[in-house]
């Protein structure tokens, strides 16, 4: 056994055996002042120590004492993830709480996720953490233009960032994905395919994306002289089997388009569903332009084109937005805006 373990085996602990700050500073021979400042990345400590501190802090599994932590600072070093776990759309869930926690992995902070249901109201679970101090900082989904959950933490002073935009005139932290960008890039890709009629599979009404796609949309259509064919009341956040019969009802109609915009990768594995039981073949009397998050996406049908959007990228931004409202930077600093690549497929 090395000097360092044998330190930490008699070095000093919490009555309960858990080690302590006193006990990094056994081992490391730094005062306990400095290591509290070391793991709180503290600007006046150098690097190395930094870097020595947190690796004996990991190598014995030290963890802050929260109620602790609480009383002398009256922070609770804790972030919460508001989540609708109905949530359609393939690994969003898993990719953006993997963003956060990465994002969030060099700090005193993690993540907590305080999930809800559709069938609730969404502002229930932002007053309780508000109320109640249980976080430091709140990340929601899922935005509207004028989103009641927004107003309510911008009035009472609460740090938070949203993923989307609001169209409240509320200076908040954000991040979104340039929606609006993608839909008139998929529109233009559709029509160098030759496609005359497209149809456009948007998110739900009553968020803001569904505008932003909704202007990209019909952007396009104004610059190619394309028509717009109406969907139907067909949601991409609705169950893939609702997406799936209004879909076939479209491209059996006698205004079938001939090109699809999805705004999600499970909406598009519904509209190739719905396609191929029309007897029609994708890519030869149809085109579909999807976003996707999953590589499963266009592995489930090849001929499919589509459009990355990286939600571990997203959960990375929102955590430093929030942090960053924490710590009092900039609001300007805290909004950031993912454009999308290129439209790629067998047929770019």
């Amino acid at each position: 056994m090395n000097d360092e373990s044998g330190a930490a085996k008699n070095g000093p602990t919490t009555d309960a055996g858990r080690p302590t700050l006193k006990t990094i500073a056994f081992m490391t021979g730094l005062g306990v002042t400095t290591v509290s400042r070391a793991l709180k990345d503290a600007p006046d400590i150098g690097q190395e120590t930094k870097k020595r501190v947190q690796l004996v802090a990991r190598q014995i599994g030290y963890r802050p004492n929260r109620a602790g932590v609480r009383l002398r600072t009256g922070k609770t070093n804790v972030i919460s993830l508001i989540l609708n776990t109905d949530e359609q759309q393939l690994s969003f869930i898993s990719d953006i709480i993997y963003g956060i926690t990465e994002a969030v992995a060099d700090t005193p902070y993690h993540l907590i996720l305080t999930p809800y249901s559709r069938r609730n109201d969404p502002i229930d679970p932002v007053r309780y953490v508000v109320e109640t101090q249980s976080a430091d900082g709140v990340i929601i989904s899922q935005t509207e233009p004028n989103d009641a959950r927004v107003r309510y933490m911008s009035e009472h002073g609460f740090p938070f960032a949203t993923h989307g935009r609001t169209q409240m005139g509320v200076e908040h932290a954000w991040h979104d994905y340039d929606n609006a960008a993608f839909a008139r890039a998929a529109v233009h890709r559709l029509a160098e395919r030759g496609r005359r009629r497209l149809a456009l599979l948007a998110p739900p009404p009553a968020l803001t994306y569904h505008l932003h796609t909704r202007d990209g949309f019909a952007e396009g259509l104004t610059e190619t002289g394309l028509q717009d064919v109406p969907f139907g009341d067909a949601w991409v956040d609705q169950p893939i089997e609702h997406i799936r019969e209004h879909a076939l009802r479209l491209v059996r109609s006698p205004r079938a388009p001939d090109g699809i915009v999805s705004a999600s990768g499970t909406g598009a594995i519904a509209l190739v569903a719905a396609i191929e039981e029309a007897g029609l073949t994708l890519g030869r009397e149809i085109d579909v332009v999807t976003k996707q998050s999953s590589k499963l996406v266009q592995m489930f049908r090849r001929e499919m084109m589509v459009v990355d959007e990286d939600f571990r990228l997203a959960g990375g931004e929102l955590a430093r937005a929030v942090l960053g409202q924490i710590a009092g930077r900039p609001m300007a600093s805290l909004q950031s805006l993912a454009a999308p690549g290129l439209v790629e497929g067998p047929f770019a």
